[in-house]
């Protein structure tokens, strides 16, 4: 028997109307990415488990009043992350940064120890580098480099043109060099 096609129109249309199977579709379908965002932005598991969970409970408290407007479904969902991320971030005094502990570091077959751990402090390196920039530019870099969508749709998510996603990256990733070159001159 073939497999149907999925129609998010009419899940949507179904999970609106309050039908609880229908939204549940809409979790299993966008629930890695939700987390997978959220979890780049905050840095720590747990935080990200109980902010996806409220992602979820909002969009599924509110689902009624989702429109249409163009745009996919999931760029409301990112940006009911955004705000949720934004708040967490308010609430602290300071951020918090992935324990070395938490990064899957998986070693490549004919990598020496020594090559490894200098991967490993790069990355770490470059993942303190990226939250200190503005949430916007967090959120662009994750949109690019995790979800590895394209320009236009990260403008859909964020609203703004293709044009503005590509301008601010080009910044977004000067400002990176810069900063990578401040600490390597010492």
């Amino acid at each position: 028997m073939p497999e149907l096609e999925y129609n998010e129109a009419d899940v949507l249309k179904r999970a609106s109307q309050g039908d609880h199977g229908a939204f549940g579709e809409l979790y299993e379908r966008y629930i890695d990415r939700i987390f997978n965002y959220v979890y780049y932005r905050t840095g720590n598991t747990h935080d990200a488990e109980d902010i996806t969970a409220r992602v979820f409970q909002r969009a599924m408290n509110h689902i009624h009043n989702y429109t249409d407007r163009g745009v996919p479904f999931s760029a409301w969902l990112y940006r009911i992350a955004h705000n949720l991320v934004a708040n967490w971030h308010r609430d602290r005094s300071r951020r918090q940064e992935i324990p070395i502990s938490d990064l899957p570091v998986l070693p490549a077959k004919g990598d020496h120890p020594e090559a490894q751990l200098v991967h490993t402090e790069e990355q770490d390196a470059l993942l303190r580098l990226i939250r200190k920039l503005p949430p916007e530019r967090q959120h662009l870099l994750i949109l690019k480099f995790v979800e590895n969508l394209s320009n236009a749709e990260i403008g859909q998510i964020m609203g703004r043109s293709e044009g503005a996603i590509k301008s601010l990256y080009h910044r977004t990733l000067l400002a990176l060099r810069d900063q990578i070159g401040d600490q390597t001159q010492f």
